[in-house]
């Protein structure tokens, strides 16, 4: 049987694969600029223009971020854009409004196999689990339930996340190093038990969305499994498609 080709990768992708690798490294953090493009030009020895279309693709992904007149900068969840980047949610009167998170429970276990799986972790492997409350005023609208790899966020406690003034990755960020890159979310609609009912304040059996994501960071690796039940009484789900 014949061997296939490799695959062929245009400059500018191996351009943009060696400035992910950088980033991965922590040689630029976030919220840090980059070299200009004239300057990684010379570093990997190409052209202006390769480092720039590389540059813009990492761009259009929501890895670095252009500012008119004062260069490249590496994303950061501190930046309050980004809020709305994974979080979908919008009032259905269209007002803008940020969600309180209210941590209720973070407590330590072992990776069953949908966490194995999504977390791309060994079955029986530690791992964290947080409950919280997302408040849009003094509405509770979703219950969260987020599964962490243990070994990436160890000394993660319910006191951190009660202390912390920003969003959920921002945290990951700044005390951890993780940095969330993309997200896959699987969305269906369930009835509300009456546990969940509760804490959401409707009726049991009240029609909720359900979103289960999967959150990455660099080089694809799975570091967020979470699972979500919203009330959309007030909310809707927001996507802009493109």
């Amino acid at each position: 049987m014949a061997e296939q080709s490799p695959t062929f990768s245009p400059l500018y992708r191996q351009i943009k694969g060696l400035i992910v690798q950088a980033l991965e490294a922590g040689e630029w953090l976030p919220g840090q600029s980059i070299p200009s493009e004239q300057e990684l030009a010379v570093r990997f020895g190409v052209s202006q223009g390769t480092a720039r279309k590389a540059i813009d693709e990492l761009a259009a992904e929501n890895l670095l971020v252009r500012r008119q007149g004062k260069g490249t900068f590496v994303a950061t969840h501190a930046d309050p854009r980004a809020l709305f980047r994974f979080l979908r949610l919008a009032s259905v009167d269209g007002s803008v409004s940020h969600p309180q998170s209210v941590p209720l429970d973070c407590w330590r276990a072992r990776a069953g196999l949908e966490a194995s799986r999504n977390l791309g972790v060994e079955q029986g492997s530690p791992i964290i689990i947080i409950r919280r409350l997302l408040r849009y005023g003094t509405k509770p609208v979703v219950v969260d339930e987020i599964y962490l790899p243990g070994e990436v966020f160890q000394g993660l406690t319910l006191e951190t996340l009660q202390e912390w003034k920003g969003s959920l990755y921002s945290l990951f960020e700044t005390r951890f190093g993780v940095r969330m890159v993309r997200a896959q979310e699987k969305i269906r609609a369930v009835a509300a038990e009456r546990k969940i009912a509760e804490m959401l304040g409707v009726a049991e059996n009240t029609p909720l969305l359900s979103v289960e994501r999967v959150a990455y960071t660099y080089g694809d690796r799975p570091v967020e499994w979470r699972r979500g039940l919203y009330s959309t009484a007030e909310h809707v789900y927001l996507n802009e498609l493109s």
